[in-house]
């Protein structure tokens, strides 16, 4: 791209120079080939800016779409990691309540005291953990996937050559 710029601002810098030794030297030019042959480059170099230009804007507009993707894969893995984190920190909270009820059991069990409350509530934790547990595996799996979902989808770029075995 510094290539590019560089180019066109010697390309002006030339054609700058040809305008104002036109502009002066056409009283001074007798002979018109020598005098067309220096318009001809004045035009072909015009013409090669105008090219740059071009392709200058060309590679810009590719950049700013390539920009615009890349924001929007940012703003997807965000959500998807949040929505991770949401699931492992409840599955975190069901886990040390399943700890404290298994606690309570024991306890309860070493004294004697069988409760059935504390084995219902020891075994809702259970299952509560194991809801936690997959829902954080679905989230985990999810953002696995969107991830090489992206990969992919940018490994299949029209740019990319494919093989001809076929």
């Amino acid at each position: 791209m510094s290539e590019i710029e560089e180019l066109q601002r010697r390309i002006n810098a030339a054609l700058d120079r040809i305008g104002s030794g036109l502009e002066a030297g056409t009283d001074a030019v007798a002979d018109p080939a020598e005098l067309a042959e220096v318009r001809q480059a004045l035009e072909d170099e015009k013409l090669a800016n105008e090219q740059l230009e071009e392709r200058v804007k060309t590679l810009r507009d590719k950049r700013n779409a390539l920009e615009e993707e890349l924001e929007a894969l940012r703003e997807q893995n965000a959500q998807s990691l949040s929505r991770l984190d949401g699931e492992l920190q409840s599955l975190r909270r069901a886990n040390q309540q399943l700890r404290d009820n298994n606690v309570a059991l024991r306890e309860a069990n070493a004294a004697g005291v069988g409760e059935a409350h504390l084995i219902n509530k020891s075994m809702m934790a259970e299952l509560e953990s194991l809801r936690a547990n997959h829902a954080a595996d679905r989230a985990e799996t999810s953002a696995i996937l969107s991830e090489l979902t992206a990969v992919l989808e940018g490994a299949e770029t029209p740019d990319t050559p494919k093989s001809e075995d076929a």
